[in-house]
């Protein structure tokens, strides 16, 4: 029984916050189809390779990320659509990751190809079915925001309320009444007070929190769970 071309591919979908505003890193396509169009990182799963291999080849060869550099890769969704790509009949498997913007900023820098743009606002089309699996990995982030404490990723080890929620605002595209903002945050045990203030600042000093023990403790388990269920990239 004959069948027709068919291939796998993986795509990346990695988020950070730039200026305030969610942003994904995107590639500058340098061959067909789509020559010259912005588009996720990705490429295609070897016939003798891993979904999670191919997924870390192209976080380090493509993406120009370090793999020390993201604690973890998540499996988002399998795209199939028939006509997702003109060459053949392709399935991609779409992961994502929340990375601190100096490490994307460092890709942007370090690869010509690489550009940071805001995810709700790429400012052009994308290629193949690109802005669909952006929008999928961005609605399975703020679907986590009130349960994971997923958005500390983004955060320095200590930082200000004021850091959280500006993490949550451009990741929402929300904007949160400070003083019940800052009742929910402390109410979920996730951060705690560290007794120090930010230093050079113009304004009065804001304390500094830091992720609480049980938080770091119960993330442990939760990447065990994603080891199991998607990928780990060491």
């Amino acid at each position: 029984m004959s069948h027709p071309p068919f291939a796998v591919t993986v795509d990346l979908v990695l988020m950070t916050v730039a200026d305030g505003v969610l942003s994904v890193l995107l590639q500058r396509r340098g061959e067909e189809p789509y020559v010259g169009a912005l588009a996720l990182p990705g490429g295609f799963v070897g016939i003798e390779e891993t979904l999670d291999d191919a997924a870390r080849r192209v976080l380090v060869g493509k993406a120009g990320v370090a793999a020390q550099d993201s604690a973890w890769l998540e499996q988002l969704y399998t795209f199939g659509d028939p006509q997702r790509d003109p060459r053949m009949r392709t399935v991609s498997v779409a992961y994502f990751a929340l990375l601190p913007h100096a490490v994307l900023q460092q890709a942007v820098t370090s690869k010509a190809d690489l550009a940071l743009r805001p995810v709700t606002e790429p400012g052009e089309l994308l290629a193949f079915d690109h802005t669909a699996i952006i929008a999928t990995a961005h609605g399975r982030l703020r679907g986590k925001l009130d349960y994971a404490p997923l958005a500390f990723s983004l955060l320095p080890d200590l930082f200000t309320l004021r850091d959280l929620q500006a993490v949550h605002e451009a990741i929402t595209g929300s904007t949160f009444n400070k003083p019940a903002f800052r009742r929910r945050m402390l109410d979920t045990g996730w951060i705690e007070a560290t007794g120090q203030r930010e230093s050079d600042t113009p304004f009065r000093p804001a304390e500094l929190y830091r992720i609480s023990a049980r938080v770091t403790d119960s993330s442990e388990v939760y990447q065990r769970d994603l080891d199991r269920r998607y990928s780990r990239v060491p």
